[in-house]
């Protein structure tokens, strides 16, 4: 089997995304079931939610293979922004969670129901174990790849983990007071859904400026520069703008060479920085560069 570090980035990116998928259909079997016979309408929202994640999950497999398509004549830069906009919509699948659980919450806090049964408490913290380890293993793999799109299914399954965990507490409390605190795992819901709506906003916002061609970190930057100014024939780094597609970068490169030197040679320095630059393991996919005379 190829290792996860053999694969290419798309190809890591997808398989992630597949994973989630399938754990997520395991949970919406046990938590429904679970919510339903242990009366736990908490337990049972959060499989909707769940349910929410295989669809939102479904939609950025979609989004990460278009992404993979290789450029052609109506998208000379290729398909990458297909990442960010699944990205964002991860997000707002997220907040329409939110809003679904929390109007759910609202009926079943004022509808007389039995007290959630004790074998609820140990599905629930199967489900935060399993929902938390995914999390950090997603997100490990979105922040290697740079995937807002891999990073936004993480927070997705970090959201499902804290209603889960809110979902605990409530039937603790539930289970410790006894009549009269029935519906304490929905209020335990209900303020579960602020905190998704937090993790929907930090997906959403970088996602955002990715689409809008934002700026990428300061390091890369400057990484960029190091590499240019290195080269022997290179004077000085006028301008350096960097756009990211999906999970490569697009650089636009001003470099200053001796104005003496003939157009052949200066052209020939250019492309040796632009391959210097896509050589670097950088995620560069490209690079534009243009070359003007050192003025001392």
């Amino acid at each position: 089997m190829m290792k996860l570090k053999e694969m290419s980035a798309s190809s890591q990116a997808i398989r992630t995304t597949q994973l989630g998928i399938m754990v997520s259909i395991l949970l919406i079997f046990l938590k429904g079931i679970s919510g339903h016979l242990g009366h736990s309408y908490a337990l049972i929202a959060d499989a909707t939610e769940s349910g929410a994640d295989v669809l939102s999950s479904g939609i950025l497999w979609l989004a990460l293979r278009y992404a993979q398509r290789p450029p052609d004549k109506g998208h000379p830069y290729g398909h990458g922004k297909a990442e960010p906009i699944a990205a964002i919509i991860v997000g707002l699948f997220l907040m329409a969670a939110a809003g679904w659980i929390a109007y759910h919450a609202i009926v079943f806090i004022e509808t007389p129901h039995e007290l959630p049964a004790k074998f609820t408490l140990v599905v629930l913290f199967i489900v935060v174990v399993v929902k938390e380890s995914l999390f950090r293993y997603v997100l490990r793999i979105g922040k290697r790849l740079n995937s807002q799109a891999v990073i936004a299914d993480a927070y997705h399954h970090r959201s499902d983990a804290i209603t889960s965990i809110a979902a605990f507490i409530g039937i603790i409390i539930a289970l410790i007071f006894g009549k009269g605190y029935e519906g304490a795992d929905d209020w335990a819901a209900l303020m579960a859904c602020l905190f998704i709506i937090y993790n929907a906003v930090k997906i959403i916002k970088p996602a955002l400026s990715e689409i809008m061609d934002g700026a990428p970190s300061d390091q890369l930057i400057l990484e960029i520069k190091k590499i240019a100014s290195s080269h022997a024939e290179v004077k000085g780094v006028e301008k350096c703008f960097v756009r990211k597609m999906g999970l490569d970068y697009y650089v636009d490169l001003h470099i200053e060479v001796e104005g003496t030197i003939n157009v052949f040679d200066a052209h020939q320095v250019a492309h040796q920085v632009k391959d210097e630059l896509i050589q670097a393991n950088l995620n560069i996919k490209n690079a534009l560069i243009h070359v003007e005379p050192y003025l001392a």
